[in-house]
């Protein structure tokens, strides 16, 4: 453990409480009873990121997308140590979003008065019909009955607070739900494409300033960074998304956005996983 985590110990402590660029975000919302609730995504940062890579090498894994799967056994030393590994990036993650929340709040001269805090992209040891199963939620978060959790739409649109439900959907599904709208667009063919070197436009985005700039305007966002590839248009419908989840959730708090941070499209982050 020391070898994977040791290294990272320096970086882990500078970049604490950062929140990264690409899809991760610091938002303000207001719910139907006009409270505030902050909202905020994102996870281990390059702690979790460097530390998973050094395990996939240790364990000779292939690198790409479209690999074979490298499968150890959690018994055996290595995987021992991955687990433990696993589990101080997880909490590292629960740190940095605590902190960024508290800070804001804060700034806002308010009170935490509830709490809804919640993972994905995350491997969990859980007994299932009796039998002990490694869950990973890769994209997704756990619901189990009466567990509340946060799920992001976009920077235009509505968030909500849900809770897990009790029947045989939420069973088949490991009690899991989405953790977020999730894309319909990939970030290249959205914002387009031009060559460091030259500067020349190789590829030309479907997504315009003014298309981000509309949906923003139409719900009265106040936005601060982000590129063209976080704009609403990249994404699906959170309420189509949450309807196919049928009747293993329920809605307890609809969140509508008043404010959004995020990393601009040509912000340098220094902490960059």
């Amino acid at each position: 453990m020391d070898d994977a985590v040791a290294p990272l110990k320096e970086m882990a402590r500078q970049q604490l409480g950062t929140v990264g660029s690409g899809n991760h975000y610091v938002d303000l919302f207001t719910d139907e009873l006009d409270r505030v609730w902050v909202g905020v995504h994102f996870g281990s940062r390059g702690l979790g990121h460097k530390t998973a890579t050094w395990f996939l090498k240790r364990a000779g894994a292939s690198d790409g997308m479209d690999v074979d799967p490298c499968v150890i056994a959690a018994d055996s030393d290595i995987g021992a140590q991955y687990i433990e590994c696993m589990t101080l990036a997880r909490e590292y993650a629960y740190a940095g979003r605590d902190w960024v929340c508290q800070k804001v709040a804060q700034i806002l001269g308010g009170g935490i008065l509830e709490e809804v805090h919640n993972h994905h992209n995350f491997a969990w040891r859980e007994n299932h019909g009796g039998e002990d199963l490694w869950v990973v939620r890769k994209g997704a978060t756990p619901a189990f009955p009466g567990q509340k959790g946060f799920v992001g739409g976009t920077m235009g649109e509505n968030s909500v607070i849900l809770q897990g439900i009790e029947n045989e959907s939420a069973r088949h599904s490991l009690y899991s739900t989405v953790h977020g709208a999730g894309r319909v667009m990939g970030r290249m063919e959205a914002k387009g494409k031009t060559d460091r070197k030259t500067g020349e436009v190789k590829r030309v985005g479907r997504v315009t300033q003014e298309m981000m700039d509309g949906w923003l305007e139409r719900g009265n966002v106040e936005l601060r960074g982000a590129g063209l590839d976080e704009s609403p248009d990249c994404y699906k419908r959170l309420p189509e998304v949450l309807a196919e989840h049928g009747d293993s959730i329920k809605i307890l708090h609809t969140l509508t956005p008043v404010g959004v941070a995020m990393a601009g499209a040509n912000e340098f982050d220094p902490y960059k996983d």
